[in-house]
């Protein structure tokens, strides 16, 4: 990104991956809103981080559960910031235990929370994506790789993305809009700490013998979103170290 007019919207922005994209796009001279479910003094603090860059920032409390509140977070987005350029679909959380123990309301969440949300996002940042416009999926790198058990719930729901981002690059491609999916692999977060019991495990998977860290997803969001992007679309991205290799 070089223009200084440039809106980004990313979704459960206030911690781990989330913030870190929010921070770098920032950092390239986006405005930028974030949405969180809960925690407002997290939210409050990377959009500290944000205007101390320079930039305007908008935290939005929004549940990607429902789909009415994250609708209404685009359209904040877009009016209070005056428009929107980038999407990044990010929200996300990680139901992980045998297939046969899930509930409806947690496979309901799930699909909620990473399908419909982003479709639904999706459908209300095309009113203001125009040329040049990005959308940007936050998967998993489980979608093409299950190296043990308990993933169904989330492998299910994450790997509608894959489809979602095919199918609506080649829609949009005529309207200049591209449309992209990173596949992370284990990443230090709060939600999946490298100094975890089972990290050692998740380690042990990848070629590099390390965890990535949620600066190497939003550096790869920056790419995507920036200039060097433009001609980039339909395209998965998997940063996981060589788990997947």
């Amino acid at each position: 990104m070089t223009s200084t007019d440039t809106v980004a919207l990313v979704t459960g922005g206030s911690r781990g991956i989330g913030a870190a994209i929010a921070r770098r796009l920032a950092a390239a001279g986006a405005d930028v809103a974030l949405t969180y479910q809960r925690d407002e003094t997290a939210a409050k603090s990377v959009a500290a981080d944000i205007e101390a860059l320079g930039r305007r920032a908008l935290p939005i409390r929004a549940d990607s559960a429902d789909a009415a509140e994250v609708v209404a977070a685009v359209e904040r987005t877009a009016r209070e910031l005056g428009g929107l350029n980038v999407l990044v679909n990010n929200a996300g959380i990680f139901p992980a235990k045998p297939y046969a123990e899930f509930t409806l309301d947690e496979i309901d969440q799930a699909l909620n929370i990473h399908a419909r949300a982003a479709f639904v996002a999706g459908q209300a940042a095309l009113l203001h994506l125009g040329e040049g416009g990005r959308i940007i999926s936050i998967g998993t790198n489980l979608a093409e790789h299950a190296p043990f058990g308990g993933l169904s719930l989330y492998n299910l729901s994450k790997s509608a993305l894959n489809g979602y981002t095919k199918a609506l690059a080649r829609e949009l491609g005529p309207r200049g809009i591209t449309v992209n999916l990173i596949q992370p692999g284990s990443t230090d977060t709060d939600m999946n700490p490298a100094d975890a019991a089972d990290a050692a495990g998740q380690r042990d998977l990848t070629a590099l013998g390390r965890f990535g860290t949620p600066e190497d997803i939003a550096e790869t969001v920056a790419f995507l979103a920036g200039p060097a992007g433009r001609s980039i679309t339909g395209a998965f991205f998997t940063v996981d170290g060589g788990t997947n290799a």
